[in-house]
This record gives structure tokens, sequence and C-alpha cells, in this order.
């Protein structure tokens, strides 16, 4: 018997999130406070802003840089980044001629401490299914168009390794300071799927 005309619809996240919280809760399972730590370090101290730093400092600091790129894990440390999901990060440099893209084809794994918490779109299927087999026509989609005679190397996250790109610095940001660099970073430009970009009103600016 065909029973799918009677299927309730399936709960939202949200509303799953909070059932499944209030039975651990109820259970015994977490601790009092445990529940509202994590999400205090999920949504405040697990950043891209924190990325963003890391890599604003690359930009400015070369024998940073030779660090980061030998070992992104302890160079990440030095800046106050690291911890779960962060145990092993590994930053990916762009060149002219070489773009990285990051994804994790399993779920949707990324280095919390320096990117945050997977957007959804990240998350999804079709991302992750795609990006690994028509990498240049899936970032056209995003709004990033990687010229024919650039390279693209997609990254798949591990159960151990984190990755993070090192984007192109701008043209026309020779003098400006670690905060402005930063300011114009997104967590798409540290994933791949982005390139940094740069206002007309921000590329006059004093630094």
């Amino acid at each position: 018997m065909d029973d799918s005309r009677h299927a309730k619809p399936a709960a939202s996240a949200e509303a799953r999130a909070r059932a499944l919280e209030s039975a651990l809760q109820q259970k015994g399972v977490v601790p009092d406070g445990m529940l509202d730590a994590f999400h205090h370090v999920a949504t405040e101290k697990w950043h891209p802003r924190n990325g963003a730093r890391v890599v604003a400092r690359a930009w400015t600091d070369p024998e940073f840089r030779a660090r980061l790129l030998k070992d992104g894990t302890a160079a990440c440390a030095e800046l106050g980044y690291s911890g779960l999901q962060g145990e092993y990060i590994v930053v990916l440099e762009d060149t002219p001629s070489v773009h990285h893209v990051i994804v994790c084809t399993q779920c949707s794994c990324t280095a919390w401490p320096v990117l945050g918490l997977p957007p959804d779109w990240y998350k999804s299927f079709e991302y992750r299914a795609r990006v690994v087999r028509e990498s240049r026509t899936v970032l056209r989609e995003m709004g990033l168009e990687v010229p024919a005679e650039v390279e693209i190397r997609v990254y798949d996250t591990t159960a151990e390794t984190r990755y993070l790109v090192l984007p192109l610095r701008p043209e026309g940001t020779a003098n400006w300071s670690e905060e402005q660099l930063a300011a114009i970073l997104t967590r798409e430009a540290m994933i791949g799927v982005a390139r940094v970009q740069v206002s007309g009103t921000q590329s006059g600016a004093a630094p």
C-alpha cells in the first residue's frame, strides 16, 4: 500500500535542531550551558574574518607568508586561530596561472577556525557533485569567470585535512594596511569561488 499521500512534510532544520536539543537535555546527555557555549563559539569565534586576517597578514608579511605556506596550522595558531576542525590546515596559494577551489564531496567540512561554519551553497549536493567534474562551469555560474589559460585545481577536504585559499592580492592595494586588506576579503574568495574585489572608492582610499 502506498502511504506517500499521507506522509507528513519534513520539519525544518531549525525545528529538528530544537527537538534534538530538547531530547539531549531531557536525557541529561549534555551539561547545562554546553550547547549555548558551543553556539557562541560557532557563531562568534569561528568566523571568516579570522581567515581574512590570516590572508591579510600573508599579503603584507613575507616571512609570515612563508610560514603559512609551509605549515598552515602553526601559522594560523600564531594569530590565535586553532582548535576543532583546524587541527591540520593546508594553505593553497593562487598564482596568475593557477586558481584553487575547495570542496568537501562527502559532507561539508571546512576549516572552522578560519572560515567559520560552511554556508548552505557549500553544503549543497549540486556544488559538491559538480565542482569537481565541471569546475569552470560551476565557477562561472557563481559569478567567477576563470580565463581558459588559468588552470583550476580542486581540493577535496578529507577527514584530517582542511584547506584555506590564499587568493591573489588585488592591484592597487600596495600601500594598504592589514585592516584595509582584511576588510575586502570574503569567505567565498578564501574557498576559491570568488575574486577579491576592490571598489572604486576603496581603490582611492588613503592607507
